[in-house]
């Protein structure tokens, strides 16, 4: 399953950011890490899923999950 990070609104209640995560289980995700620097987490979907979480009105950004390399 594609894994994505999921930032939530900078002015999200921490309610508002529950419910993104409610919503993205309910939609067949598997929640991963939660982040403690900003407002968001990394979610497990099955394919062509995320879709419905990119239009929740407290999300901000929906991109791939990848590694990142320091050189």
């Amino acid at each position: 399953m594609p894994s994505y990070v999921i930032t939530c609104k900078p002015d999200a209640t921490d309610d508002q950011v529950q419910a993104v995560k409610d919503h993205a289980k309910e939609q067949g995700g598997k929640i991963g890490h939660e982040y403690s620097l900003i407002k968001g987490f990394a979610v497990s979907f099955p394919d062509d899923s995320v879709q419905s979480l990119a239009e929740h009105p407290h999300v901000e950004n929906v991109e791939a999950d990848s590694e990142v390399k320091i050189q």
